[in-house]
């Protein structure tokens, strides 16, 4: 599998890594089978996916605890670990971002916000370091807490040993130019899927011209792009596809005509639909990590294979002309 560096830090990873937001379970994303979670996780660095993602609003808490679970099974040296600050709810400070299941969530990147949320995701992962550290989500209110208070802090956790590189997810290009001009950022996270191309638009360019990574998320539209939902399907109410706009049933069917299009390239490559946009995402720009989701072996086993296809730049560019067609379609 390609290996990438991350940003400017000198830790290199391969070009696909596993996001563990499902894992946490809970309202989001129903009942998980914690053992298989951690069999999946260990499954995938038997397969070279050694970068793994998290967060500590994820479950609440229990994505990280199920991480730490896997981490005792397996050589700490092995994985390159991600987790993130800002979104708490264990007091009233920050602004409210959401309610789920009985919590109020609230954004606080405060230095003590953080360093509390730091200090809680060390004990629940079982380590004593965070490869890459990311603020979650932004305050609503522009300067609320300003980046450099952040970025002092997060230095600071740096220049102890607590982490060794600095990110931020859910960031404009205005507090992403914040944030570079504050200190040492290497990686920012932020959606991009073939079906979902904004941020081509401006954090790409910047990110690629600031040698910064940039780890996508959600590039096959939360299970959309692997052709597998029926044209009317409908999202559970409180479920994380409830709402989008891609899982409305207009634009799912819209979805499967493109995706029945690419037959005849999953049988050229011998691969699946979600294999070919994950491809797809990591040709966009050499400065692209992608980040899936898997809870199952199945899911982490046919992902694994997505980096070997030898994806023509043909084949790339008839993707996204086709992509655009379907875009030009949604309602």
């Amino acid at each position: 599998m390609e290996m990438r560096e991350i940003g400017k830090s000198g830790i290199r990873a391969n070009a696909l890594a596993l996001g563990c937001w499902a894992i946490g379970g809970g309202e989001w994303w129903g009942t998980n089978d914690d053992e298989m979670s951690v069999k999946t996780i260990l499954r995938g660095l038997d397969l070279g996916i050694h970068w793994i993602d998290t967060a500590r609003v994820y479950g609440f808490g229990h994505s990280e605890e199920v991480i730490g679970q896997a981490l005792k099974q397996t050589d700490r040296s092995r994985v390159i670990l991600s987790t993130k600050c800002g979104l708490q709810w264990y007091d009233h400070g920050g602004e409210v971002h959401f309610t789920k299941e009985g919590n109020t969530v609230s954004r606080d990147l405060s230095p003590k916000a953080i360093r509390r949320d730091l200090e809680l995701s060390l004990k629940a992962l079982g380590t004593d370091y965070i490869d890459v550290y990311y603020t979650h989500w932004q305050c609503k209110t522009y300067g609320k807490v300003p980046v450099a208070e952040t970025m002092g802090e997060l230095l600071r956790m740096k220049e102890e040993g607590k982490i060794r590189a600095i990110g931020a997810s859910n960031v404009d290009l205005k507090v992403l130019k914040d944030y570079v001009a504050a200190g040492e950022l290497d990686v920012i996270q932020e959606k991009l899927s073939i079906l979902d191309r904004k941020a081509e638009t401006d954090l790409l360019p910047f990110c690629e011209a600031n040698g910064i990574t940039l780890q996508t998320y959600s590039p096959i539209e939360q299970g959309l792009l692997a052709g597998k939902a029926p044209d009317d399907y409908v999202p559970g109410k409180g479920e994380v596809r409830e709402g989008k706009t891609w899982w409305k049933q207009e634009n799912i069917r819209t979805a499967n005509e493109m995706l029945a299009g690419w037959k005849d390239l999953t049988d050229k490559y011998r691969c699946s639909l979600a294999n070919l946009c994950i491809k797809w995402n990591s040709m966009v720009s050499p400065k692209i990590n992608v980040l899936c989701g898997a809870r199952k072996l199945s899911q982490i086993e046919d992902t694994a294979k997505s980096m070997d296809i030898p994806m023509s730049k043909e084949d790339y560019l008839r993707m996204r002309r086709d992509a655009d067609r379907a875009i030009g379609k949604q309602v």
